[in-house]
């Protein structure tokens, strides 16, 4: 979430970021722009997902992604991008999807002059206490479907939080 000076002081801005932006991150952005939106607060919010890496810039998420995506009733376009210094001003909230991400972010968010963003696991949120959500790219359908619903219950106990 992110409350920018060009917007309303209500708006939140959030980035979910994973290793390469086309499994876990798309998915939780995914999720959670359905959940804003299902509660009317997309007034209120501007989500994004981005990686650390910079490995699949410019493509789709992963099919399996998109397809664990359709059956639940969720469309995206997302293309990957690598998270930006800007990224680290802009945003209120960068959650990541393990430790690696997070040692990463933390490592990138000290070169950043006027850190804003408060970086941390999203499964910080999970109230089944998973903390890491794993990397479906080596698995199959069912881990990416794993990985869905630990990203919706993540999401809607981070909104339930900060709405």
């Amino acid at each position: 979430p992110y409350k920018g000076e060009e917007s309303d002081s209500e708006n939140s801005l959030e980035s979910l970021v994973s290793i390469g932006n086309i499994c876990r991150s798309p998915i939780a952005e995914a999720v959670f722009r359905k959940l804003v939106a299902d509660e009317k607060l997309e007034h209120k919010w501007r989500t994004d997902s981005a990686a650390v890496s910079d490995w699949n810039v410019g493509r789709s998420p992963d099919s399996r992604a998109l397809s664990c995506l359709r059956n639940h009733g969720i469309e995206t376009a997302h293309k990957a991008r690598q998270i930006t210094k800007e990224d680290f001003q802009t945003f209120d909230h960068i959650l990541c999807m393990d430790e690696s991400n997070l040692r990463d972010l933390n490592r990138k968010s000290n070169q950043v002059k006027d850190c804003k963003a408060k970086i941390e696991l999203l499964g910080t949120y999970d109230p089944q206490k998973q903390l890491i959500i794993e990397d479906p790219y080596y698995g199959n359908e069912k881990d990416f479907e794993t990985v869905y619903e630990q990203c919706l219950r993540c999401c809607k106990a981070f909104l339930e939080k900060y709405h």
